[in-house]
């Protein structure tokens, strides 16, 4: 029989993406994968660090695995790896640590040990991440409506409040060649969606010569038979003209794109480090609503950070009504050791930032159910991609992320239909599928 392995996830889409190309590499050293939940006979947990909940998770994955399987090989990766591998060595049972530029490592260490048997101290092999490379990965399927494809590693604006550069290293590209014909062969196996994703994404490019990432998206629209491609998280102060000019010739381009805001205080943003003003950022957004047709937006704040007032807060507050966003995530300042912002002066109680989170979470209800109306007034059809299926109803999303519902007798899941618009119930489209010949 295979060998089982289970794989835990934690984060973003990158380490996803990462999980992925973990699972197929298994899979073609003829390991079976299964859900991490089982008893499984080999534990990969790749982590993430963000927040101090993150780091928590994932010590509390690592001990679920030991407790679930004891003689399981445990395998971790990741950024907690990367910048805290004392955590994760701390608990018993763990076998090898690696870092965020040698995920791929696990699947070479698992096939030694099963050889020779667990460790009996954990086995640390975390590079130097600030001259890390590129890890050479990819992926041929995706278990998900959409696919996430990797194709920027690393961050060097150093915003005051992450820990991400230190766990992730400097911009690293994908070439583009590579990224090209990964996008083919998703495309060729069925993937009508694909997200191009990166711990800074807008920065692709910025270590190589005659690319960035307009250019790499004009190449993508060329692939015969492309579906949707979407773009991950981008900086405010990317969408300038020329930017937005090329881009919105890009016809497979999904007009949706999720803005890193932070705060609409200016005050804030310089405290944070953060390269754009609030006026730079509303500038940047009307130029993407006049050259990008039903173009949506959404973001993230963090309220709360050090020395934000009432003032800075309303300025936040007011950013969001002026920006009309779609939807918005919000996260409450969480100090990460080793960063400026958790010794900076004049840290923000916890309960004022229970407070304001309560009151742009509202607001960003408010602006959902505002930009839903306006889109059933606009739109009598759309295509939606469907993803998920429950209690006699199919979900979906639009190009332009607008999340829809529709009864449905069975499942759709990864099939792109027509919908006929019939309301909004202030949290989704509600519609109909329209029969086709």
């Amino acid at each position: 029989m295979k060998k089982t392995v289970g794989i835990y996830t934690l984060g973003c889409k990158v380490n996803q993406y990462e999980s992925e190309a973990i699972a197929e590499r298994f899979e073609s050293e003829g390991f079976a994968i299964i859900s991490p939940t089982l008893k499984c006979d080999i534990y990969v947990i790749n982590t993430c660090t963000v927040t101090a909940e993150s780091d928590r998770k994932a010590r509390q994955f690592i001990r679920r695995a030991v407790k679930t399987n004891p003689d399981a090989l445990i395998l971790v990766t990741g950024c907690m790896a990367q910048s805290r591998g004392e955590q994760a060595s701390s608990i018993d049972g763990v076998d090898y640590i690696c870092g965020s530029s040698n995920k791929l490592s696990v699947v070479d260490v698992a096939k030694k040990l099963l050889k020779s048997g667990k460790n009996t101290t954990p086995e640390i092999n975390i590079p130097n991440i600030k001259s890390s490379v590129f890890e050479k990965m990819s992926i041929k399927k995706f278990e998900r409506t959409r696919a996430y494809l990797k194709i920027e590693d690393g961050c060097e604006n150093r915003c005051t409040y992450c820990a991400i550069p230190d766990a992730r290293g400097p911009v690293r590209s994908k070439p583009e060649e590579e990224i090209l014909c990964e996008v083919r062969r998703l495309t060729e196996n069925g993937c009508r969606e694909i997200v191009l994703t990166g711990i800074e994404t807008a920065s692709y490019g910025q270590d190589m010569e005659h690319t960035d990432l307009a250019t790499l998206l004009c190449e993508i629209d060329k692939i015969e038979g492309i579906g949707r491609i979407r773009i991950g998280s981008i900086h405010p102060s990317v969408m300038n003209e020329a930017f937005v000019k090329r881009i919105s010739q890009v016809k497979c381009l999904a007009p949706h794109f999720h803005l890193s805001m932070q705060s609409g205080s200016n005050r804030i943003l310089s405290l944070m480090g953060r390269k754009y003003d609030r006026e730079t950022a509303l500038h940047n957004i009307e130029l993407l609503r006049k050259n990008i047709n039903g173009v949506m937006l959404t973001t993230d704040f963090i309220v709360g950070f050090p020395t934000e007032t009432d003032e800075d807060f309303e300025l936040t507050m007011d950013f969001a009504r002026k920006a009309r966003f779609l939807d918005m995530h919000v996260f409450a300042y969480s100090k990460r050791s080793g960063t400026p912002a958790a010794t900076m002066k004049g840290q923000v109680p916890e309960n004022i930032k229970k407070e304001r989170s309560a009151a742009l979470i509202a607001l960003g209800k408010e602006l959902t159910r505002e930009a839903l109306k306006k889109f059933a007034a606009e739109n009598s059809e759309m295509d939606v991609l469907f993803e998920t299926y429950e209690d006699g109803f199919a979900y979906g999303h639009t190009a332009s992320f607008v999340p829809v519902a529709v009864r449905s007798d069975r499942p759709l899941h990864a099939e792109l239909l027509c919908v006929r618009v019939k309301g909004t119930d202030g949290e989704k489209i509600l519609g109909e599928l329209i029969e086709r010949n």
